[in-house]
């Protein structure tokens, strides 16, 4: 079985912190990443072109978007691929943060999901791979695990 990937497409370098957090929680449930940047508004051609690279190879995958303000390149990702799509902008204090909406409504036909946490985002591409891939499956189960156990330790902590 080949290995699951996450295309992690950002608007600009300028997303790449939160994207390295991303790919960095990937890489805990196993799965590989690339990270690329093409823009929906400034460089629609180049953003295909990475698209129809990425669908022509056959392994599973899910597409993480990363872009802010007008998130044009979520609903353009999702309309050009196959597989799922993980709209993941960067928290922003623009616009009283009013521009996650452009994530959040997209034309009919168009659904990627949204997920405002790095980690979220990279636990949702994990359990879409684990519905079919056991070795995924049991990284998240393990993450849930962990996850549960420092709510249990916290709570005998504060006792």
């Amino acid at each position: 079985m080949s290995t699951p990937l996450v295309v992690i497409l950002m608007g600009s370098k300028a997303d790449l912190e939160h994207c390295t957090k991303i790919s960095d929680a990937c890489k805990g449930f196993g799965l590989e990443t690339v990270l690329r940047i093409g823009s929906a508004h400034k460089t629609p051609e180049h953003a295909v072109s990475i698209l129809r690279e990425y669908e022509a190879d056959p392994r599973p995958k899910v597409y993480i978007t990363v872009a802010g303000r007008s998130n044009a390149l979520s609903g353009f990702t999702d309309g050009s691929v196959c597989a799922p799509v993980i709209a993941c902008p960067p928290s922003s204090d623009s616009f009283g943060g009013a521009d996650v909406y452009s994530s959040l409504r997209m034309p009919s036909g168009i659904a990627p999901a949204v997920v405002l946490e790095p980690f979220n985002a990279a636990l949702l591409a994990a359990k879409i791979f684990g519905i079919t891939n056991a070795e995924v499956r049991k990284q998240v189960i393990a993450s849930q695990k962990r996850a549960a156990d420092r709510i249990i330790e916290d709570d005998a902590g504060v006792r």
